[in-house]
């Protein structure tokens, strides 16, 4: 009878997922099977040039290599506590937080080799990579701290935020730094060359800013509220915030296709909002839950192919779904 019951259960939890997908702007391309244990998943990269898909499954301590074309896990690096990833194709590098050993990996993307390792802080999560610079940060987010590596993966210097370090990206734009400081609601903007805060952005409207992306050419940058599950433009000219929309509770991973002009944003509580660019403001395109703890995603913005790992897909077990705008 229990077997019978987990059996409807899970059925019921698969037509809820196929019926919220149904009602996003998006189609299913794929399902595959990704190795390791049903848990948690993490941040993903994209090379686009490579064919390329890390995926952090954080909870199995694995960097997952996934060939795009092929949908096939390539590689499998060990990685304790992997949360972050970025892949930097012009250096040939990936760059991941090993958030159990307090560390950032430096890893030659053909070769899957770990060619550095760098202390990161008390927890280290998200990084983002400064072109001009050519320097990494990493967000220790317990730490209250960005680190920073040089290209080669030693870190050569530390910016303290005042507060725990959310997500952190890079602007091309005024090529400056960006961290969200999810305890004390504001962005702090990083000047790479000194390394110093030079800026402070509140977010009127926020609770507790986690989840950042800047589109650089449009001069606006959105912030994830997990707090309060919200997300919030902010103009990246007068530093004020332009937009307030809601999302699904808990929003942690935003991912922009830039072609498209389409932004994606995942939540804790697997709900998946759709946005598409208008102008320099949001307009939202749908809004539904996806799948359990669907709080990952990734675009490739030249097949617009958007991935999503989940910890438990209809297979029962670990699997990427590969969905495109429909």
């Amino acid at each position: 009878m229990k077997s019978l019951l987990a059996l409807a259960l899970f059925a019921g939890v698969g037509a809820a997922a196929a019926l919220g997908a149904a009602s996003l702007p998006l189609k299913t391309v794929a399902r595959t099977p990704l190795p390791g244990a049903a848990n948690r998943f993490d941040y993903e990269s994209v090379d686009s040039h490579a064919h390329r898909l890390y995926i952090a499954h954080m909870n199995d301590d694995t960097l997952l290599v996934v060939d795009t074309r092929t949908r096939r896990v390539v590689k499998k690096i060990h990685a304790p506590g992997v949360h972050g990833v970025i892949a930097v194709p012009a250096l040939g590098r990936v760059y991941a937080s090993a958030t159990n050993d307090h560390e950032a990996l430096t890893i030659d993307s053909r070769t899957g080799a770990i060619l550095a390792r760098a202390p990161a802080g008390d927890y280290p999560d998200g990084l983002t990579f400064d072109p001009v610079e050519r320097h990494v940060f990493v967000s220790d987010e317990s730490g209250g701290v960005e680190t920073v590596l040089n290209a080669a993966g030693r870190r050569i210097a530390t910016v303290s935020l005042g507060g725990d370090a959310g997500n952190v990206q890079y602007d091309a734009g005024s090529r400056m730094v960006l961290a969200a400081v999810q305890s004390r609601d504001v962005v702090a903007v990083i000047d790479p060359k000194s390394n110093r805060v030079v800026r402070t952005v509140s977010l009127p409207g926020c609770d507790h800013d986690h989840g950042l992306l800047v589109d650089a050419r449009h001069r606006v940058a959105f912030v994830a509220c997990d707090g309060n599950a919200t997300l919030l433009t902010l103009d990246l000219r007068t530093w004020k915030v332009t937009g307030s929309d809601e999302v699904g509770s808990d929003p942690d991973v935003l991912a922009f296709d830039t072609s498209l002009r389409h932004l994606y944003v995942a939540a804790e509580s697997g709900v998946v909002a759709v946005f598409a660019e208008r102008g320099r403001r949001l307009v939202k395109l749908g809004q539904a839950f996806l799948a359990s703890s669907a709080h990952s995603v990734a675009v490739d913005s030249t097949t617009h192919q958007v991935y999503f790992p989940l910890e438990r897909g209809t297979n029962g077990g670990p699997q990427l779904l590969v969905m495109a705008p429909s």
